[in-house]
């Protein structure tokens, strides 16, 4: 019944839209029975969809039960069976496809909606993901760019370097001509995405956006707004799945930092762009992570490397607007140039950013951006009534049940924090307990505001790792607590750059 009352809305919804552009003589018995044909033949493709609808329904139903069954219990029977249902959670998300990874990432990034030990366990999501066969790159590429694969590339290698949920990537050289002249082969770096993703997504989001309906008419989950986070994540991940918009968003970030030399991104190839494949640039490097958590030493380095990514990302929020929001170490890479002259090359050395993956960014409204940068002010002032209402600002449908308790609360703990014992405390700190605190009130943050929240938070934390004794935020406070920040910001942050 499922199936035939989705595919007879369907098919009727699809005849609709088909037949409304074609004209239609009046009295024609073979018009008619053309119309008829084809509701019936889309009728039946839809049934078909909704067959395959309640299938996945039913497979995701039984995926998700164990997670469900041991949730009402997990603050019960100590922090063990906690950790437990944490990782069941997390090989189910892992389980259940790229929209639940994509979902999971999303969430870990949402310590305003869901614990901390929640968003720490969602964090490890940014794993290999399965690849899928060369046959099926060389016929994407084929089929998008409508040429043969050896008439595009000198040379492809045909297993991935590495694979995601959307896309894998293979490393090849691109042929180059200039007027006819043949020019040196480009090494580049070909993202295909994975087969049948875009249709397994939009299935998956189907069946979340009535669960989170369905969440709306439960008081105590209301609060949550699924139905509408999940409409923001369904544009998030759509616009992942579609890798022309990363490449116009490479395109933006190669703009904003064209006059840097410490900072850089891969350039799309065009016309090799098409929403399924993305050439661009290979760009060697080491990740971050080596430099975080590998490399002794080399404090000079990695306090370049601090300040550098400090001020990439002061420049993103606070001159263009748009910040690359994945910024984890993986897709953050170093390359080090060595000077030939010096036999002491190692003191010599200068660090480069390489920001990759930009499929997912963020830019805040002008009313988001200036509430958020008066709850840094507070945080650095330390004036805690003033973060409150900001961070009440910062959804333009607040639910929370008791503002005055929230704003109460956060001024206790802001003038701990004032005091000569709580002036020991990082301000990163004191953001991570205020969307903690947000949490426990249930205050709304919209999903944007956020992102860039969890975004300084992820850099901070490595880039402490980095130079324990260079403060992120307080170079953040420093910027927006002059006043005349808005006119000369984009030259301090230039000046600033050369660490």
């Amino acid at each position: 019944m499922f199936a035939f009352v989705f595919g007879t809305q369907s098919a009727f919804a699809r005849a609709v839209q088909d037949t409304h552009i074609v004209y239609e003589p009046r009295n024609s018995l073979y018009t008619r029975a053309q119309d008829s044909q084809l509701f019936v033949t889309k009728l039946i493709l839809s049934i078909f969809e909704g067959i395959f609808l309640l299938l996945r329904a039913l497979h995701l139903a039984v995926l998700f039960t164990p997670s469900i069954a041991m949730a009402p219990f997990a603050d019960s029977f100590g922090p063990h069976f906690r950790k437990l249902w944490l990782q069941v959670i997390h090989q189910t998300l892992e389980r259940a496809g790229p929209a639940f990874i994509k979902w999971g990432q999303w969430a870990a990034t949402r310590p305003d909606l869901f614990p901390r030990d929640l968003c720490s366990e969602l964090s490890k999501l940014h794993m290999k993901a399965p690849e899928h066969s060369f046959a099926y790159t060389k016929k994407t590429i084929e089929r998008a760019f409508g040429r043969k694969i050896n008439e595009i590339f000198d040379d492809f290698e045909e297993e991935p370097v590495a694979s995601g949920s959307i896309a894998q990537v293979h490393r090849a050289s691109v042929r180059s001509r200039y007027h006819g002249r043949e020019m040196k082969p480009m090494l580049v770096a070909v993202k295909v995405r994975h087969p049948g993703v875009g249709e397994s997504i939009k299935r998956d989001f189907a069946i979340i956006n009535v669960v989170a309906k369905i969440s709306g008419f439960i008081p105590a989950l209301k609060w949550l707004r699924l139905d509408e986070s999940v409409q923001q994540f369904a544009v998030f991940m759509m616009s992942q799945v579609d890798l022309a918009r990363e490449a116009a968003n490479l395109s933006r970030f190669l703009y904003n930092f064209r006059s840097w030399k410490d900072v850089s991104f891969p350039k799309p190839v065009y016309p090799l762009v098409h929403p399924a494949v993305l050439v661009e640039t290979f760009e060697h490097g080491e990740s971050v992570a080596h430099y975080v958590d590998e490399l002794e030493g080399n404090e000079r380095i990695k306090s370049a490397l601090a300040h550098i990514g400090t001020h990439a990302l002061l420049k993103m929020l606070l001159v263009d607007n748009f910040v690359h929001a994945d910024m984890h170490p993986g897709n953050i890479l170093v390359r080090v140039a060595r000077s030939k002259r010096s036999r002491k090359k190692l003191f010599k050395a200068k660090p480069h950013l390489v920001f990759i993956d930009v499929g997912m960014t963020a830019e805040l409204s002008k009313n988001d951006r200036t509430n958020l940068l008066e709850f840094f002010k507070s945080v650095a002032r330390r004036d805690g009534r003033t973060a409150a209402e900001c961070t009440l600002r910062l959804s333009r449908k607040q639910n929370c049940p008791n503002p005055e308790a929230f704003i109460q609360e956060m001024k206790e703990s802001f003038d701990f924090w004032g005091t000569p014992e709580g002036d020991s405390v990082h301000p990163a700190e004191c953001m991570e307990q205020v969307l903690e605190k947000a949490r426990r009130h249930r205050v709304n943050v919209d999903g944007n505001v956020c992102t860039v929240m969890v975004t300084i938070l992820v850099l901070e934390g490595w880039q402490r790792k980095l130079d324990p004794d260079y403060d992120m935020m307080h170079t953040l406070q420093t910027l927006l607590l002059k006043a005349d920040w808005a006119k000369s910001l984009s030259y301090t942050i230039d000046g600033l750059m050369a660490p």
